[in-house]
C-alpha cells in the first residue's frame, strides 16, 4: 500500500468537526462512527506504530475526544506513560528475485525481530534432508552461507530447532533469511532484533527458481520507548467508589518502510469506535451512570499487552473496586454474531448476556470461549477481576495486514453490538441511579 500525502491538520479538522457535533439522542451516530475509523486509520497516524510518533498521534486523538466529553482524568491528561523496547522498521523495504520486485506488505513483511541489511547474494534453498541425513548436514556445513540468502519453507522453519546446534549456528551466518509463507502474512511487532534481515514471503510470490535476492530493510530497534494508556472517567452519582471498566487498545502495527503503513481498521480502529460511542452515551446528563465508568484506551497492546499489564501492575482504579471490565476488539463485522473470550470463565456474567440479547434480539448468536491471553482483558482477569473481551466473527478476514482498511470494513453488527453492551454495561451499574 503506497503512502499518500496526508497532512496532520486534516485529522485535526475531523476531530474539530466531531467535537462540534451534539451527542445524538439515541443509540449511536453511525456517521461519527465512521468518521472515527478513517481518522483513525489516516496515513498520517503512520499505522498507530511507534514510527514517526504514530501512535502519539492516536493517542492524543483519544484523548482530545475524552476531554470534549467531559471525562475526567484518571491521570494527569488522561496520559499513563510506561517503556517498551520496540522494533521498527522506518526506512527502505524493498525486495527483490532475479531482479523483479516484490510489494512489501503485500508480498513480504519483516519478521518482528528483523535486524537491518543491504544484501545482494544468491540464493541458497535449504534441502529437507539435512532434517534426517547427516551427510546432508555435514554437506550445508562445507558449503558457505556468509554471502547467502537462506530461503527455506515455513514448515522447515518450525523444525530448525531439531538440527544439532552447530548446523544451526551455521544457518545463522547466512546474510538474510526469508520464510516462505503459504497464504496470506500476518505481522506483527516484536522487542528485539536479530542481527540480520529475516523476512516472511508469500510463496505463492516468490519465483520457484529465483537465484539472486536484492534485500535492503533499514530496521531500529528502540530500547526505551516511552509510550501511554490515556484514561479517563465518569465519575458515578450514587457508587463513585466501585467501577464498571470500557477498554480498547488504540495502536497497531505501524508501518513497512517508507511508503507502507497497516490501517488496523478493523483491529483496532472499531474497538476505539465503539468505546467512545459508548462514552459519548454515558456521558450525556440522562445517562449519568450510577457507578463510576472508566474508559481505558491501552497503548502497546500489539507489542504483547504491555499496556494493560502496566495498568493492572500500577492501577489508577482499585482493582477489586471493578464490578465488570468489557474489552472492545475486533467489533467492525458481525454477520456471524459475536464472540466472548472468558464468556466459559464467567458464566454468570455471560448468561446475563446471552438473556440481554435474547431479549433485545442484537445479534444473530453469542458464543463463550475460555480464557486466552487475546487481548487487553487478560491482565485483568488473572488478578481475579470480572472482564470480558467482546469480538465480531464473520465478514472480511483481513486481519494484521495492509487489507484491513476503513472503506472496506462493513460494521454489519456494531449498532447492535453498541445496544447490547450498553444493556450490559447498565445492569454491571452503570445505568442511571434511580429517583
Amino acid at each position: 500500500m503506497r503512502l499518500t500525502s496526508f497532512a496532520p491538520a486534516q485529522v485535526l479538522a475531523s476531530l474539530a468537526l466531531l467535537l462540534a457535533a451534539p451527542a445524538p439522542a439515541a443509540a449511536q451516530d453511525m456517521a461519527r462512527v465512521r468518521q472515527t475509523i478513517t481518522d483513525l486509520t489516516a496515513p498520517g497516524l503512520h499505522g498507530r506504530g511507534y514510527v514517526s510518533g504514530g501512535e502519539q498521534r492516536a493517542a492524543a486523538y483519544v484523548q482530545g475526544r475524552f476531554r470534549a466529553l467531559g471525562l475526567q482524568p484518571l491521570a494527569p491528561d488522561y496520559y499513563q506513560f510506561f517503556t517498551l523496547p520496540i522494533n521498527t522498521f522506518p526506512g527502505r523495504a524493498e525486495l527483490r528475485a532475479d531482479g523483479q520486485p516484490l510489494c512489501p506488505g503485500l508480498d513480504f513483511i519483516a519478521a518482528p525481530d528483523s535486524g537491518p541489511g543491504d544484501v545482494r547474494g544468491p540464493v541458497y534453498q535449504l534441502d529437507s534432508l539435512v532434517f534426517a541425513q547427516p551427510e546432508a548436514r555435514q554437506e550445508l556445513l562445507a558449503t558457505p552461507l556468509a554471502k547467502a540468502v537462506l530461503v527455506l519453507t515455513q514448515a522447515q522453519a518450525g523444525r530448525l530447532a531439531e538440527l544439532p546446534p552447530t548446523v544451526q549456528a551455521h544457518l545463522a551466518t547466512a546474510a538474510a533469511q526469508l520464510t516462505l509463507v503459504p497464504g496470506k502474512l500476518t505481522a506483527s511487532v516484536g522487542g528485539e532484533q536479530a542481527p540480520r534481515p529475516r523476512l516472511q514471503v508469500r510463496a505463492a510470490a516468490w519465483p520457484a527458481a529465483a537465484r539472486t535476492v536484492r534485500l535492503r530493510l533499514d530496521a531500529h530497534l528502540q530500547p526505551a520507548y516511552r509510550t501511554q494508556n490515556v484514561v479517563g472517567y465518569l465519575p458515578g452519582t450514587a457508587r463513585s467508589d466501585s467501577f464498571v471498566v470500557v477498554s480498547a487498545h488504540y495502536d497497531h502495527l505501524g508501518r513497512l518502510g517508507r511508503d507502507t503503513y497497516f490501517p488496523g481498521a478493523n483491529d483496532n480502529a472499531s474497538g476505539v469506535a465503539m468505546l467512545l460511542e459508548l462514552a459519548a452515551h454515558y456521558a450525556r446528563p440522562e445517562n449519568r451512570p450510577a457507578y463510576s465508568v472508566a474508559f481505558l484506551a491501552f497503548g502497546a497492546e500489539e507489542a504483547g499487552l504491555v499496556g494493560s499489564h502496566y495498568f493492572v501492575e500500577h492501577p489508577l482504579v482499585p482493582l477489586p473496586a471493578i464490578g465488570l471490565l468489557a474489552n472492545l476488539d475486533l467489533l467492525g463485522t458481525g454477520e456471524e454474531g459475536l464472540m466472548v473470550v472468558n464468556g466459559r470463565v464467567f458464566e454468570n456474567q455471560f448468561a446475563r448476556l446471552h438473556r440481554l440479547n435474547a431479549a433485545g434480539g442484537y445479534v444473530p448468536s453469542l458464543a463463550a470461549r475460555d480464557r486466552a491471553a487475546n487481548s487487553d482483558h487478560f491482565p485483568f482477569s488473572e488478578r481475579g477481576v470480572p472482564a470480558l473481551f467482546f469480538y465480531t466473527r464473520g465478514g472480511i478476514a483481513a486481519y494484521h495486514d495492509v487489507l484491513d482498511r476503513p472503506e472496506t470494513l462493513p460494521l454489519t453488527a456494531f449498532k447492535a453490538v453498541f445496544g447490547l453492551l450498553r444493556d450490559f454495561l447498565d445492569g454491571a451499574g452503570a445505568a442511571p441511579a434511580r429517583r
